[in-house]
Order: structure tokens, then sequence, then C-alpha cells
């Protein structure tokens, strides 16, 4: 995508409606890049020897308490707890929760929608450098709003999924994995939507991606590389001289137990969560509005290769030793990805619906445009 982005980044810039090449490449690439994702992940669990790891029976997972019972498949003494209390936890108390998150996100969208016609207005009363420059501020401040909100609610969606009390870790993960990525979708992709399809301004739509898609990475790389890195230093101040000095008298290697001090103090890995919902937002981003920005594609390809580095020097420097988890595919993540495809699927036909040059093959009837679209999609 990147590749085929960059000529036509060059050779149609300003011509914002001849994107129906770009789109329809979207909607073949989305499909055909998560079916060799499939294959490849296949032949990498084959090479491993997990392909056909699948636990037959899940201990309950550490966080999980009830009153001890014995469990009438196993025979075996364990905590129990009743199934209608949690699904009352979960309709009553968690998706009232989710549902206010998405209002107060909506809030937040319309008030940066207020900023950005404001913005706009005086540009067009007094054009000026400075009001130009002025043109992007709104989007930055939203998201980098947008970003503070998401890590708000990510640990909210934890506590309310703990709270849930779900027996065992795979079921945990569902829940937490559907509460994240539901309302980081609404919350990233929502001014987007508004502005492709409501607004229909593309030039608009243009500056939001562009802006919304480097200020999150330049944000994501300083907190997950930048900000670990500088804890670190800060904990690990005293073993570090230490360690330099021993270097300095004859650069021996640090005792063993002075390095076990050391590695003892490191941050705790906490999983590929955060890892698997950045590569699913910038997933998003390409898939559903790169053909209106072509160049999105060429930003994601240099943040994912900055991304390989940061995460390979937190693994060796920051962080202490992660435990492997053997698996047999990525799981719950590949149902997300294909239903962003199937949205970017949707969204694109809908693209190409809207351009001039395919509405000029209908000019007396929209419904038929419309059935053509849904037909194609």
């Amino acid at each position: 995508m990147a590749l085929f982005g960059v000529p036509y980044y060059l050779f149609d810039w300003e011509d914002y409606d001849k994107y129906v090449v770009f789109a329809v490449f979207n909607v073949v690439w989305c499909t055909i890049i998560l079916e060799l994702w499939k294959r490849f992940s296949a032949s990498l669990a084959y090479h491993w020897g997990t392909l056909s790891r699948k636990k037959a029976f899940e201990e309950p997972r550490p966080g999980f308490h009830g009153v001890l019972g014995f469990n009438p498949v196993t025979g075996r003494e364990e905590p129990l707890y009743s199934n209608t209390k949690r699904q009352l936890r979960i309709y009553l108390v968690s998706l009232p929760f989710v549902l206010l998150c998405l209002y107060l996100s909506l809030y937040v969208m319309m008030i940066y929608f207020h900023m950005e016609g404001w913005v706009l207005s005086m540009h067009d009363q007094d054009p000026t450098f400075w009001t130009g420059v002025l043109l992007y501020i709104p989007s930055i401040i939203y998201a980098v709003v947008i970003e503070a909100i998401n890590l708000v609610y990510r640990y909210a969606a934890e506590f309310l999924t703990e709270w849930e009390n779900h027996r065992l870790e795979s079921s945990y993960q569902n829940h937490l994995v559907l509460k994240v990525l539901v309302f980081n979708f609404f919350n990233c992709f929502a001014s987007l939507f508004y502005i492709a399809f409501v607004m229909q301004d593309m030039a608009l739509l243009r500056q939001s991606l562009a802006t919304l898609l480097i200020t999150s990475q330049i944000l994501n790389q300083v907190m997950e590389a930048f900000f670990p890195y500088w804890l670190q230093r800060r904990r690990n101040k005293k073993m570090i001289r230490k360690l330099q000095k021993r270097r300095a008298f004859g650069d021996k290697e640090l005792p063993l137990a002075d390095q076990v001090r050391l590695e003892a103090d490191m941050c705790t890995y906490l999983g590929t969560f955060d890892d698997y919902l950045e590569l699913f937002l910038l997933f998003g981003y390409v898939s559903l509005f790169s053909c209106v920005y072509p160049l999105a594609a060429v930003l994601v390809v240099l943040n994912n290769i900055t991304e390989v580095y940061s995460d390979a020097f937190k693994m060796c420097h920051v962080f202490k030793r992660p435990f492997a988890d053997p698996a047999a595919n990525i799981g719950v993540w590949q149902l997300a990805f294909e239903t962003m495809s199937v949205i970017a699927v949707v969204t694109n036909c809908a693209l190409i619906g809207m351009s001039p040059q395919i509405k000029a093959y209908f000019p007396d009837s929209e419904t038929e445009l419309i059935l053509w679209t849904v037909t194609i999609e």
C-alpha cells in the first residue's frame, strides 16, 4: 500500500476526487493481507510446534474468587461464582458505563468540530500564515485528548472486567478486548466518519486523518519507549553507577547478586495487549480512509519499523524477561482485524459511490447508485 500510495500522492495530491482507484486497491488489499497473515501465522505455529495447542481444560484464573465448592466435572474443590450475578454485573453496570463513555466521546467530538469551524471562519475572514498554521491546532488538540481518554478508559475497562469476576483467562481477555476495542474504534474514527459521510469534505478528511495519525504515532512512541526508559534510568541510577565503576576498574562483568538486584527492580512486561491494540488502530487508519491521504501507509510503515526496534529495546533493557505463552494463533485479535476489514470494505465502497466520477454515471437516480454500491459491497 505504501509503494502504491507514493506515486498516487505525487500525481493526484490536490485532486481529492480521484481516489476511486486507491479505494478499490484498499478493498482488495485489506482482504488479501489478512488471508496471507493467517497462512503465515499457521506456518509459524507449525514451525514452533504450537499449531494444535488447545487447552482441553483451563484452570481458573488467579483473580477469580467465590464461595468454595466442588466442581461437578473434575470433582475438585475450587471457588464457585454464580453466572447470573456475573451477567447482571455485565448488563446492569459495565454496558451502561461503556455507553456513557461513548456519549462523552461524542460530546468531545462535537467540541472539536466547533473549534474547527471557528478556526476555519477566522482563516476565511483574514487568511494569513498564522491562521493557516492555526487550522491544524484543533486536530492536534483532539488527537492528544483522544489518547488521554483512551488511557483513562483502559484503566476503567480493566477494573470493570476484573470486577465481573470471570473464571477463565480467555473469557476475561475476550470481555476486556471487546470493551476496549468498541470504545477505541468509536473514539478514534467517529470524527473521520462524520467528516466523510455527513460533512462530505474530503479536504478536511485528509487534514484530520494526517493530523490524528501523526500525533498519535508521536505520542505512542513517547509513551512506549522514551517514558519507560526514563523511569527505568531513574529507578536504577545507583546500580548503573556501580556498573559503570566496575567497568572502569577492569571491564569485569557485574556480580550475579548485583545483576539479580538490577533485574529484579525492572518493570514487569504486561503482555501484548497494547501492541495488538496499536496495530489494530493503525490498520484502521490505513484501511478505512487512506484513499484520501495516500501517505498514511508510508507513515505507518515508518512507525512499524521504529516500533520493532523500540519494542526490542524495551524487552532487552527496560522490562524483566517475559514468560512465553505458546498459542496456536492470535485468538480474538484475528476476529477484530477481520471485523475491521469488513468495515473497511463498506467504507471504501461508500467513498467510491460518493466520488464525482461514479456519480456522473447515475445523474438521475441516487437510489440506483446506492443499490449498486451495496451490491458491490
